[in-house]
C-alpha cells in the first residue's frame, strides 16, 4: 500500500538513507493524548486495517516514477531504486487487542524495525487507526446512554465523509455497540446486520388507494387471497369506532388497521417510526395506543410492536429519553454517530521512543506533549472488585509485576511523588501482532472484537466510565523507567 503517506516522510526517509542511518533499529508507539469527548477512555479499533496496510505496503513502479516527479530533482537515483525495494519485512508490530478500552498516553500500538520504513509508517497506521478508534469510542457513549435494552441502528451513510468515511462508521460503530446498520455494502462486506424503514417520499408519491398494487394478499397459512386494502379499511373503522382514537397523527390509526388486517391474515406488523417532535412523549402515547389495541381486539402480541425512532438524534436526546422515560425498542443515529461533532480527531500521535538502542524524549513547555521514552511494554492493574483501576509503563527489560505485588509507581500528573500501590490481578496489554511481514496473531472477527469491545467496557469502573465529568483513570511509570525520564530530562535541559 503506498504512497499512503505524508510528503514529509519521504523527505525524512531521504534524509535517513543519505546519512546512512536509515537501518537503525528504532521503535515508535502510537497513542492519544486526551480522553474523547471529554471521556476518561477509548475504544482502540482499527488494528486489522493497519496490518493489512502494513503487509501490502510496497513502492511499485510507477509509485516510484510518481515520487521522482514531485521530489526534489537533487534526490540521487539510489535512494528511489532502494524505496523499489521496501517493504514491511523487518518490522514488528504489538498492540492492545483490537476493541480494548484504552486511556490517554497509554501506547496501544509500538512499531520496531528499521528506522526508515518505522518513520514512513507513521501516516499509514494513524489515517487507519485514529477515525475507526474515535467512531468506536463514539459509538459505545450512545450505546451506554441506550442502556442494554434498546436497539441502535446506525443510519449516517448520506452524512459521512465519502464512501470510506461511511463504511469505516458502519463496521467500527458495530464494534462500538450498534447493532445493525442502514448500509448494504457494509452489511454485504463485513456482515454486520443491516435494517431500514421508508422515508416519506414513498407514502408521497401516491395520489391515491387506486395507485396502490397489487391489493390482493394470501393468508400466511395458504387459502384464498383476499383485498387488503378492502380488509384494511374495514379494520379502520372498527379502530376509530370502537377505540375513538383522537391522535393528532393520522398515521397511527391507519397503522393499527393495517396491523389488524395483517393479523387477521396470520402477519405481523415489523413497527413504526417516529422522526419529528417530542419522541419520547410520543413513544409513551404510541404504546398506550398498541396496548388498547391489543386489548380490545385480543392480539397479545400488539401491545409490543417495535418503536423506532430517528431524528438527528445526539447524546442529548438519550438522555432525554432515559429523563421522561419513554416506550422506546430503537433508536436510528446518523449524523451525530459518523461525523463525531464533538470531537472531530481523537488527536492520535506516533513518536518515536528509542534509536539505536538510545532512548528518545520529546521535550516541551507543555507537560502533555512530553514522550515517555523508550521501547516499553504496559500492564492493567485491576482491583478486588474485578475493576481496573491504574495502567503501568515499565521498560521492555523490566520483570512483569505479580498481582498481590507491592508496586511503586510514579503517576504521571504528579510524578514528583511516589505512590505504593497492590493489584489483585495483572494483565498484560500487549500481544505481538506482526512480524517478518505477516499477520503472525489470529485476528478476531468483527463479531468477536465487538464482544471483546463490551467486555472491556463493563469491566470499566462505574466512576471512569462516566461520560460527564469522570474521575481521571490514573496513568503510571515504574521506578526505574521514572528514573530514566528524569535523567534524559535533566541531561535535555
Amino acid at each position: 500500500m503506498a504512497p499512503l503517506l505524508d510528503l514529509y516522510q519521504l523527505s525524512m526517509a531521504y534524509g535517513h538513507w543519505r546519512s546512512g542511518r536509515h537501518r537503525l533499529p528504532a521503535s515508535a508507539e502510537l497513542f492519544f493524548r486526551r480522553g474523547p469527548f471529554g471521556g476518561a477512555f477509548a475504544l482502540g479499533a482499527g488494528l486489522a486495517e493497519g496490518l493489512r496496510g502494513l503487509r501490502a505496503l510496497r513502492f511499485s513502479a510507477a509509485d516510484v516514477a510518481y515520487l521522482r516527479s514531485v521530489l526534489p530533482s537533487t534526490m540521487e537515483d539510489a535512494f528511489f531504486d532502494y524505496l523499489a525495494t521496501l517493504d514491511a519485512s523487518e518490522v514488528t508490530v504489538s498492540a492492545v487487542p483490537e476493541g480494548s478500552v484504552v486511556f490517554a498516553r497509554v501506547p496501544f500500538l509500538q512499531v520496531k524495525g528499521p528506522l526508515l520504513v518505522v518513520q514512513l509508517l507513521e501516516t499509514l497506521l494513524m489515517c487507519l487507526v485514529s477515525y475507526a478508534s474515535l467512531v468506536a469510542t463514539n459509538a459505545s457513549r450512545f450505546r451506554f446512554l441506550a442502556g442494554p435494552e434498546v436497539k441502535l441502528m446506525e443510519m449516517g451513510l448520506r452524512r459521512a465523509q465519502g464512501p470510506d468515511g461511511a463504511l469505516s462508521a458502519s463496521k467500527y460503530s458495530y464494534i462500538g455497540g450498534f447493532d445493525f446498520t442502514s448500509n448494504v455494502l457494509a452489511g454485504k462486506l463485513y456482515g454486520i446486520p443491516v435494517r431500514g424503514t421508508i422515508a416519506h417520499s414513498f407514502i408521497m408519491s401516491f395520489t391515491s388507494l387506486e395507485e396502490v398494487k397489487p391489493r390482493e394478499l394470501s393468508p400466511l397459512v395458504g387459502g384464498e387471497s383476499v383485498d387488503f386494502l378492502v380488509l384494511a379499511k374495514s379494520w379502520l373503522g372498527r379502530v376509530d369506532t370502537n377505540l375513538l382514537l383522537t391522535h393528532s397523527r393520522s398515521g397511527l390509526p391507519n397503522f393499527c388497521a393495517v396491523a389488524l388486517a395483517l393479523d387477521q391474515l396470520g402477519y405481523r406488523a415489523i413497527g413504526v417510526r417516529l422522526d419529528s417532535g417530542d419522541l419520547a412523549q410520543q413513544s409513551k402515547e404510541v404504546r398506550q395506543v398498541f396496548r388498547a389495541c391489543g386489548a380490545h381486539f385480543q392480539v397479545p402480541w400488539f401491545e409490543t410492536i417495535p418503536i423506532t425512532v430517528s431524528h438527528d438524534i445526539s447524546e442529548q436526546n438519550l438522555e432525554e429519553f432515559s429523563q421522561k422515560g419513554s416506550e422506546i425498542n430503537m433508536i436510528g443515529v446518523g449524523t451525530n454517530l459518523v461525523t463525531c461533532p464533538l470531537q472531530p480527531s481523537l488527536g492520535c500521535v506516533y513518536k518515536l521512543v528509542e534509536v539505536n538502542g538510545s532512548p528518545c524524549l520529546k521535550l516541551t513547555e507543555d507537560e502533555e506533549k512530553m514522550t515517555i521514552p523508550g521501547t516499553k511494554t504496559s500492564y492493567r492493574l485491576y482491583d478486588a472488585a474485578g475493576h481496573p483501576f491504574m495502567d503501568l509503563m515499565a521498560l521492555e527489560e523490566e520483570p512483569s509485576p505479580s498481582a498481590g505485588q507491592e508496586l511503586v509507581v510514579h503517576v504521571l500528573e504528579r510524578l514528583s511523588e511516589a505512590t505504593k500501590v497492590v493489584p489483585t490481578t495483572v494483565e498484560p496489554l500487549y500481544r505481538t501482532y506482526f512480524r517478518d511481514g505477516q499477520v503472525c496473531e489470529p485476528l478476531p472477527s468483527l463479531l468477536e472484537v465487538r464482544s471483546h469491545a463490551q467486555m472491556s467496557l463493563n469491566l470499566l469502573n462505574p466512576v471512569h466510565r462516566r461520560l460527564r465529568e469522570p474521575e481521571p483513570y490514573p496513568v503510571a511509570v515504574t521506578e526505574k523507567l521514572h528514573h530514566l525520564l528524569t535523567k534524559l530530562r535533566q541531561v535535555n535541559q
